[in-house]
This record gives C-alpha cells, sequence and structure tokens, in this order.
C-alpha cells in the first residue's frame, strides 16, 4: 500500500472521531512504519492555569488513538480495532506552551490481536514525555464497512 494511500486512510479515521476533533488532532505523519499525530496545545488540554502543564488525561487520549489509528498502517484493509489493553509510562510532565505529539507503530500483527508500541514528545522524539504498548482486537475488515460514515 503506498503512503499516500495511508495518509488519506489515516487522516479519514481521524475525522471520524469527535473528542479528536474538539482537541484539534491532525495527521501529521503517516506510513508504513507508523504514524504521528499532533495535540495542539490549548486551555482544554491544561490541568492547572497557573503552571499551564498538560494533564495527563489529554496524553492518554492522545496515545491511545495514535496507537489505535496506526492500525491502519499496517493493515492491508480498514478494520475497526478497540483496545483490549494499554499502559502508558509518564516520563515527565509536557511543557506548557509546546503541542505534543505522539508516534505509533504495529509491531506484531496476528489474525486476532495487533501489538503497538510509541511515545508522546514534543521537541524531540528522543526525550519522550511518555511511552506506550497497547494491544487492539481485529475485528474484521466487514467491521468497518459497518461503521457510520461521517455526515
Amino acid at each position: 500500500m503506498s503512503d499516500s494511500l495511508i495518509l488519506e486512510r489515516t487522516q479519514r479515521f481521524l475525522s471520524l472521531l469527535r473528542h479528536c476533533q474538539v482537541l484539534g488532532m491532525s495527521v501529521e505523519r503517516a506510513n508504513s512504519q507508523g504514524l504521528t499525530l499532533r495535540l495542539p496545545y490549548s486551555e482544554m488540554i491544561v490541568s492547572d492555569r497557573e503552571s499551564g502543564l498538560v494533564h495527563g488525561g489529554a496524553i492518554t487520549t492522545l496515545m491511545d488513538t495514535t496507537c489505535g489509528i496506526s492500525t491502519a498502517c499496517a493493515l492491508p484493509e480498514l478494520e475497526i480495532c478497540p483496545t483490549l489493553d494499554l499502559r502508558i509510562d509518564y516520563m515527565h510532565s509536557a511543557e506548557p506552551n509546546h503541542d505534543v505529539f505522539g508516534f505509533a507503530e504495529c509491531y506484531r500483527v496476528t489474525p486476532t490481536v495487533i501489538f503497538t508500541r510509541g511515545v508522546a514528545y514534543q521537541r524531540d522524539i528522543n526525550e519522550p514525555i511518555a511511552h506506550v504498548v497497547g494491544a487492539f482486537m481485529r475485528m474484521g475488515k466487514s467491521s468497518a464497512a459497518k461503521a457510520p460514515e461521517r455526515p
């Protein structure tokens, strides 16, 4: 599958997720190697207005979404793959006034489960805010056909 098709598929997938639209998430990069999403810094994701620190729940949402959509980078046809398990290890707080990026890749695809791993970061992917591993259930390509169309 071409990188342009993967990019189109991941953008379409992200556009169907209302909470991601509200948070302003966007696809930064997508190819067969993985997916990078951007979560723009805003007051909606701040845990404490005085410090401006990003809430951990926003990072969790970013990474669950990034890992989940990264399945579209690894599968030949789009499938709905709900989260079975997600583990996030936080290294440090996200800095105020900077966007947060999430990168995820699928490192193992089985007939029933897809295994992902990734990082959340701001300026440098080698200085992660958090590490994540996730498992996603494969429901088959027919599940994607049943997904509602966006109005």
